[in-house]
């Protein structure tokens, strides 16, 4: 059969084949385009011939072109050649970026171009791969870390300047990853998602849902009910949310109910108290257990026609022949026979047991997602919604994408790590003959130092290792809420990055920064003293009785109120700051006036026991070196416990394949007892208050009773260093 003309390239909406299209541009070869649902890109000829996958496409682009040696001189360069396309999908690997780009740049060290000295398609493999990486490639290039992969990459950019510049004014090269441009017509409205995120919003307000539509667009948040809601999820439900209003549209809350050893009531019931504490405005909640008699309708109708198939292969040897392209030998079973098989799969029977139902795709599919996925499990396991009704469930994956179909959802927003299996979530909607959903993928948030993995929380919980799910050290809502943190906060902080694709790795100090910011101006101030070796201060010529004077409890918010302060003859100071003073020198005493030390007493170890002074309320607070805080000796001093947290791991990031529990933190919470101003017996669980010149603290347990301490969480402030040193 001779070659054929090109007539089209299709291709997923989200992951055009970027080096094909640069290739076809910088060639001059007309490559008329469409997108569909598809797993990978096809060429289709005019004799009929189509061509499967990015690289198979790019090796006929580079033999028909005109350009010298654009698929290498001989067979060596070409199998050189081979070996780049090969390796530059490993630049769309958040974990390998940087690794590939440092041995590139060591490769191109004394060389012009990737293979011997033509332009060739493995430099266009290498340079859209690069670019497709949008904002996290465009920032390195300007930290110039890999000079001579910039040098490179600079070069084929201007020397072939038009063809390139078209091909990324055409996939949106300016906006981060490159993907396919929105139809310029497409409408768009700004909006907000709370009036609390106005200042962190506008970001995401360059953002759009492509074929969003004003008034019609309908999107979902679906966690499942088997763990409470962290901070990974919360930057999906608040996208959503903020989407939802700046289409004028709406959301669902859904729980992904199926599976029922993971799940509880517990869990819903938390999950539901967490999307309030965010502040997203749902519209209705729903199950996919809701859906389970018409899924399993599904199930046996695709069974009926020939589109999935009842396996009893064991996982291990499932997972491997996916893994290897290999068909089970189940694959052919005839349509009765695998009606007899799921019968028994519904009965729960011990035969149905081995079994599981999967779905008969393509097991020579580059993308496993699509070698045959299961459809549905054998699970004896009572539902903690609907009892013991079923003995199987539906997985996700064939879950998903009806239940969005059939609740009418526009858009599904999910994370990119994903990507591979949006091919499969198209095709099994297509399978099952159901409206197509449009995905919309965002990157994972990713935290320092944090794990976000339920089953790994689920490890600390169960171990006794925290508290409970609410735990402070935890990256829950509810966690990070019980340390301090104000919901105003976290909406800022997930807002100004948008619905980005790049991988983050963000570090928690930017977002106690932001909340440091909210409640500084407002939060009340109260006084403190270490309990462990307080040292007394007496003042010689200090007041003879005690008396109060009422002060702000915050000098530039008159919203903080006031509170009620004692002076007193003898005063309590810690002793990190008696240490430090001098005698016969000048210190300042908060909120009173100056004094000047006379006497340090100290016992046989040379630990200070008392200081003597004078009050000196005439001199000048600015010429003094200490500034001091100081409680009056009374019995109205409240006991305090101060708690201060660290990560639960002490690796930043965890590398693939290893074990959290090689990086557990052994010290993760310390105590400290102090006293505190009598006013503080009427803080509020929840309360935030800040200590002079120790930090900012939550009121996690109120005063009770003088023999209880008031329990205060310290608040990081996002400077890195302890507030208890």
């Amino acid at each position: 059969m001779g070659e054929g003309g090109l007539t089209q390239l299709s291709f997923a909406p989200d992951s055009p084949p970027l080096a094909v299209i640069a290739a076809a541009k910088i060639a001059g070869i007309d490559l008329p385009t469409q997108t569909y649902a598809s797993s990978s890109p096809t060429l289709s000829l005019s004799n009929g011939v189509k061509l499967h996958g990015t690289n198979v496409i790019l090796c006929y682009i580079g033999r028909i072109a005109t350009i010298p040696n654009f698929y290498g001189h001989d067979a060596l360069h070409a199998s050189q050649i081979d070996e780049w396309l090969d390796y530059a999908p490993i630049l769309s690997s958040g974990a390998e970026f940087e690794n590939a780009c440092s041995y590139m740049d060591t490769y191109l060290e004394k060389r012009t171009f990737f293979v011997s000295h033509y332009f060739s398609i493995a430099d266009i493999a290498i340079w859209s791969g690069l670019a497709g990486t949008g904002l996290r490639w465009e920032s390195m290039r300007k930290s110039n870390k890999y000079p001579n992969l910039v040098r490179w990459y600079n070069s084929v950019s201007e020397e072939y300047n038009d063809a390139l510049k078209e091909f990324t004014d055409l996939y949106g090269g300016k906006k981060g990853k490159l993907v396919a441009a929105k139809p310029k017509d497409q409408k768009s409205v700004n909006g907000d998602i709370s009036d609390k995120a106005k200042a962190g919003s506008r970001p995401s307000n360059e953002i759009d849902l492509p074929g969003a539509e004003i008034g019609k667009v309908r999107l979902r948040f679906a966690p499942e009910p088997s763990g409470y809601l962290h901070i990974g999820h919360s930057k999906a439900a608040l996208l959503n949310q903020y989407f939802a209003q700046r289409y004028q549209g709406e959301v669902i809350l859904r729980f992904d109910d199926t599976n029922p050893t993971k799940e509880s009531n517990e869990f819903v019931e938390n999950l539901i108290k967490d999307v309030e504490t965010l502040g997203i405005k749902y519209s209705q909640i729903t199950y996919t257990s809701d859906y389970f008699s018409e899924l399993m309708d599904m199930a046996e109708k695709m069974i009926r026609e020939g589109k999935a198939y009842v396996d009893d292969t064991p996982r291990e040897d499932m997972q491997r022949e996916r893994m290897d392209g290999i068909e089970s030998k189940n694959r052919n079973n005839s349509i009765e026979k695998n009606l007899e098989l799921w019968k028994e799969m519904i009965a729960g029977s011990k035969r149905g047991l081995e079994c599981c139902l999967r779905g008969k795709l393509d097991m020579q599919d580059p993308n496993k997602s699509l070698r045959d996925p299961v459809y549905y499990r054998c699970n004896p396991v009572p539902h903690h919604r609907i009892g013991s009704k079923y003995k199987l469930y539906p997985t996700y994956d064939f879950a998903c994408p009806f239940v969005d179909s059939k609740e009418g959802i526009t858009h599904a927003l999910r994370s990119s790590e994903y990507h591979d299996r949006n091919a499969q979530y198209y095709r099994i909607q297509e399978d099952m003959g159901m409206r197509k959903v449009e995905i919309y993928e965002f990157s994972r948030l990713n935290m320092v130092y944090t794990l976000l993995s339920k089953r790994k929380l689920l490890w600390f919980v169960q171990k006794g290792e925290v508290d409970g799910w609410d735990d402070p050290r935890f990256p829950t809502v509810q966690g990070i809420v019980r340390r301090g943190l104000k919901i105003e906060a976290l909406i800022q902080f997930i807002l100004e990055q948008g619905a980005s694709k790049n991988l983050n790795l963000m570090e928690w100090d930017k977002l106690w920064t932001i909340n440091k910011k909210i409640i500084d101006p407002v939060c009340p101030r109260h006084t403190a003293v270490i309990d462990e070796r307080r040292v007394l201060l007496t003042l010689t010529n200090g007041p003879d009785e005690p008396f109060v004077r009422i002060i702000p409890r915050h000098k530039k918010y008159d919203g903080a109120g006031e509170k009620a302060t004692t002076f007193a003859r003898r005063i309590w100071i810690d002793y990190a700051d008696a240490e430090c003073i001098s005698e016969n020198e000048e210190v300042t005493l908060m909120d009173w006036g100056n004094a000047i030390v006379k006497e340090i007493i100290k016992d046989q170890d040379g630990n200070i026991t008392q200081l003597v002074g004078d009050l000196h309320l005439e001199g000048s607070v600015k010429t003094t070196k200490l500034k001091l805080t100081w409680l009056a000796e009374t019995k109205e001093l409240v006991n305090l416990s101060l708690m201060e947290f660290d990560y639960l791991i002490t690796k930043k990031k965890l590398d693939e394949g290893e074990d959290f529990m090689d990086a557990l933190n052994p010290c993760t919470k310390k105590e400290r007892a102090a006293v505190g101003d009598s006013n503080m017996r009427n803080l509020k669980q929840g309360e935030i208050i800040q200590l002079e010149r120790k930090g900012y603290f939550r009121c996690d347990v109120p005063f009770v009773k003088p023999s209880k301490p008031i329990v205060l969480f310290a608040i990081p402030d996002g400077r890195q260093q302890s507030v208890l040193k």
